[in-house]
């Protein structure tokens, strides 16, 4: 019997993960937890240790895999596919999967990955949107066909491409970050983009609010809807993104590692008054000196970021008297943080930014010059505090 899959599309930043963590939640409540695939770009596989972090699936557990580095719309990805779709068949025989492809990835080749596939039934090819970067950045989405057809008709691959075609692939449509707009913008982007794909349902999730018995009530695939776009578009579908306006501008990910903290008036202002529209995705964990027991998810899409506690620490904990350590324990706990390169513990920081070449660069740099210098460094550990304008609890910014 064939198990059947649904795959969540979506741009950088449009809220697969939010919708993915909420959606193994309420599985897990219905004893129904489904086999998951996560596909992350770039090589630090933020997405995948999120996922992990729910504790309802697990590698150890041969229901969760993770595909990072590269598309898994591309060749080795598709490769890549394979293999992680006969470890979760064989190891947890799951009763359905989920895949949560990378921002950039393209729905087709996926598409045709499945079409003659018997082991596997495609069911739910499920695209979610920004609403509030079409409203900002397309005019409440009524200038996206316009864009990608002139795209098309100058052969120039570029983010409206991937936005209209992962549209076009999917049999549902959700809208998010709805919540930051009126009920009137929301239905005038839903009408602008339903000419795009009329047999896609269009809905709105705030949050990654979905009702997982929804999720699973869709039918096969029609793969018949979209045999004539599969011909038309295969020849081009994994083409380097070439962003409009810019020339040389390719889409990037960059890794920024450092063990330090970030300064965080620096970073706030950063944030503020440094963060341009070429910066379409960073996301990672990282620490600041005036919270410096808790790990911090940072989250950024176009010009929002979002701050998460994802955790503690460990070496704060490892010195904390009232712990009551067993001396196996403090043993076990010591290794695990004298195993981490940091001179902090297993304190350090490590981000994405995904974005045009030049202006994720300048945001690098940018986001260098926010960590603590050494200077500041002695100060803090001799007990000096810095201003934290930012919200002690889980925030939008």
């Amino acid at each position: 019997m064939s198990i059947p899959v649904t795959i969540l599309h979506g741009f950088l930043g449009s809220g697969k993960t939010t919708l993915l963590r909420s959606l193994l939640s309420q599985s897990y409540k219905s004893q129904q937890v489904p086999g998951v695939v996560v596909n992350d770009m770039s090589e630090l596989d933020v997405d995948g240790v999120l996922i992990m972090n729910t504790e309802i699936v697990s590698s150890e557990s041969g229901n969760f895999v993770t595909i990072s580095g590269h598309s898994i719309s591309s060749s080795k990805g598709l490769k890549e596919l394979k293999m992680a779709l006969k470890t979760l068949k064989n190891e947890a025989r799951p009763p359905w999967i989920i895949i949560e492809t990378s921002g950039s990835s393209h729905p087709l080749p996926l598409i045709e990955f499945f079409k003659d596939n018997k082991d596997f039934a495609l069911k739910g090819v499920i695209t979610l949107v920004d609403a509030t970067w079409l409203k900002e950045d397309y005019n409440f989405g009524k200038e996206l066909m316009p864009r990608w057809q002139d795209n098309m008709n100058a052969q120039r691959r570029g983010i409206e491409n991937i936005l209209a075609e992962q549209i076009l692939f999917s049999n549902n449509v959700f809208l998010t970050k709805t919540d930051k707009l009126t009920d009137k913008a929301v239905a005038t982007v839903a009408q602008a983009i339903h000419p795009i794909n009329p047999y896609a349902a269009i809905s709105s999730a705030q949050w990654g609010k979905v009702d997982l018995n929804y999720i699973q009530s869709f039918e096969d695939y029609n793969f018949h809807l979209v045999s004539q776009l599969t011909n038309e578009l295969r020849a081009t579908v994994n083409t380097p993104l070439t962003l409009s306006g810019k020339k040389n501008q390719k889409l990037i990910a960059k890794v920024l590692r450092d063990d330090r903290p970030f300064h965080p008036m620096r970073l706030w202002e950063i944030c503020h008054n440094h963060m341009t529209h070429g910066v379409f995705r960073s996301k990672g964990f990282f620490w600041l000196p005036t919270r410096d027991d808790v790990s911090l998810l940072w989250s950024q899409s176009n010009g929002s970021v979002g701050l998460e506690v994802v955790g503690f620490w460990r070496a704060p904990i490892l010195n904390d008297d009232s712990q009551n350590f067993t001396q196996e324990h403090y043993d076990i706990l010591k290794n695990k943080i004298d195993k981490i390169e940091s001179r902090f513990g297993d304190r350090r920081c490590r981000l994405t930014v995904i974005g045009q070449k030049e202006e994720a660069a300048d945001f690098i740099k940018a986001l260098k010059n926010c960590f603590l210098t050494d200077e500041e460094l002695n100060f803090w550990r001799n007990g000096g505090t810095f201003d934290d304008p930012w919200p002690q609890k889980v925030t939008q910014v």
